[in-house]
């Protein structure tokens, strides 16, 4: 069987499980909270509960990853499990209320989703364990310079879950020896760095040769994406779209911005107050932080934050960015970092419409000067409002590299849309409970040993 194939039969499995165990959750939780009886009248009090609560859930179970979780690990796909169980009963509350239905049972509700959760992470615990015994170990082919060989190499170490082990490293395809090491690998890893004939080259030989290839993008190449085919008399050319949204949806995107930070400042106003209260005690100064920041358009603005380093934190060092046991952030700080309690005034600019709930994190003055001296894409990041979250928080971490960043930020400035926005927006609960994500910039890493795996 194919590849692909395999994989959407494992989906259609997963699926196909989750509906039956939904619907044992729903009848045990009836018959428990309604009359203890498992009988017609008992099922169809609360008919439209259970068609409900298997819509929403095929659906934040897909947008959190669950229907794909071979390489992943099971930590992981337990607490995205939880966290999408979390927004299932907020979802469903928020659409009964606008609908006005109230017939069904809450405590019905939450029996359902409880057992519902238990059931389905025990299912994916099943497929997962099922799934990683016929797993193979995938050989690997880096294509790169050596930096870029060094970096993958470093994060790849990091990642014991996705069954890859580095076989050969190659930073000169200038002869065929490449060939010869990607035909005993399985899958091709090609650096940005290269030049476009090689990856052409690489590229054509492994889809030849059954190979799976996976390319990091350069920046230029993600201009491509959305490139509409058009042509000069008969030769065929794409006419790449600009890195900017469309008016209808910045306008969508102001829209949602101002519905979910005015019900974000409501649900987080009792928080925000003991986090001032925490801060004033345990660190004598100022609650608040603020500092200029870059945002759309290149115009500069004041970003709100509860303060978690010293006062005095860059007197003498200057502006630099956090690092991995940073000693100008307090000891409270390390904690509000964690479950990022210090951005919650940042509501604030979001309602006055300096920043977006979605987009590129805003960066100070001084380091975007420096990041468009070194990569002059950069500056592609302020065609959008910035964001308190966006798409490289949800997929890189505090320590991914600025370059890394960019590609996902003009990732999603290219697929901007209010279904992306939603989607990013529920992905970032997941974050808010995991530690890597908050690493600091200067992290341990290996060399790599050039002599032990170059071709």
């Amino acid at each position: 069987m194919h590849i692909s194939n395999f994989r959407t039969s494992r989906k259609l499995v997963m699926l196909v499980g989750d509906i039956v165990l939904i619907s044992i959750a729903y009848i045990l939780a009836a018959a428990l909270v309604l009359n203890h009886s498992i009988s017609a009248e008992t099922l169809f009090l609360h008919k439209d509960l259970l068609p409900m609560v298997m819509c929403v859930t095929g659906l934040m179970m897909n947008v959190n990853g669950l229907y794909t979780i071979l390489y992943k690990r099971f930590a992981e796909v337990m607490l995205s499990t939880v966290v999408a169980h979390i927004c299932i009963m907020i979802l469903i509350i928020f659409v009964s209320y606008l609908a006005g239905d109230y017939e069904y049972s809450c405590w019905l509700l939450l029996a359902a989703l409880m057992m519902q959760c238990s059931f389905l992470t025990g299912w994916r615990y099943v497929s997962w364990r099922m799934g990683r015994s016929m797993l193979n170990k995938r050989s690997i082919l880096l294509v790169g310079s050596e930096d870029e060989c060094n970096h993958v190499y470093n994060r790849l170490k990091t990642q014991p879950q996705l069954n890859m082990k580095l076989k050969y490293v190659c930073t000169d395809i200038g002869d065929d020896r490449w060939q010869k090491a990607a035909g005993e690998v399985d899958i091709v890893v090609i650096c940005a760095g290269m030049e476009h004939g090689n990856k052409a080259d690489i590229i054509n030989y492994c889809h030849r040769h059954g190979k799976d290839v996976l390319l990091i993008p350069e920046s230029v190449e993600l201009f491509c994406i959305g490139a509409e085919l058009d042509k000069i008399d008969d030769i065929p050319m794409f006419r790449l779209q600009g890195l900017c949204p469309s008016l209808e949806v910045r306008t969508m995107k102001r829209a949602l911005d101002i519905a979910v930070s005015f019900i974000g400042f409501v649900c987080a106003l009792p928080f925000m107050l003991a986090t001032a209260v925490a801060i004033k005690i345990g660190d004598p100064g100022p609650i608040l932080y603020s500092q200029v920041r870059t945002g759309r358009m290149g115009k500069e603005f004041r970003i709100y934050k509860f303060r978690t380093m010293r006062v005095d934190a860059e007197k003498y060092s200057g502006p630099m960015l956090a690092q991995e046991n940073d000693p100008r952030i307090t000891r409270l700080g390390r904690f509000f970092r964690a479950v990022r309690l210090d951005e919650l005034p940042q509501i604030w600019n979001v309602l006055n419409g300096d920043m977006s709930i979605v987009g590129p994190r805003p960066e100070r003055p001084f380091f975007v000067e420096k990041f468009v001296q070194e990569m002059p894409e950069y500056a592609y990041r302020h065609n959008v409002k910035p964001g308190i979250t966006g798409l490289a928080q949800v997929y890189g971490k505090y320590n991914t590299t600025p370059f890394d960043k960019l590609v996902y930020d003009l990732m999603y400035i290219q697929k901007c849309s209010l279904l992306e926005d939603l989607r990013i927006i529920i992905q970032t609960v997941r974050v808010l409970f995991t530690k890597s994500a908050t690493e600091g910039t200067c992290v341990k890493k290996a060399e790599l040993d050039y002599f032990k795996y170059k071709i």
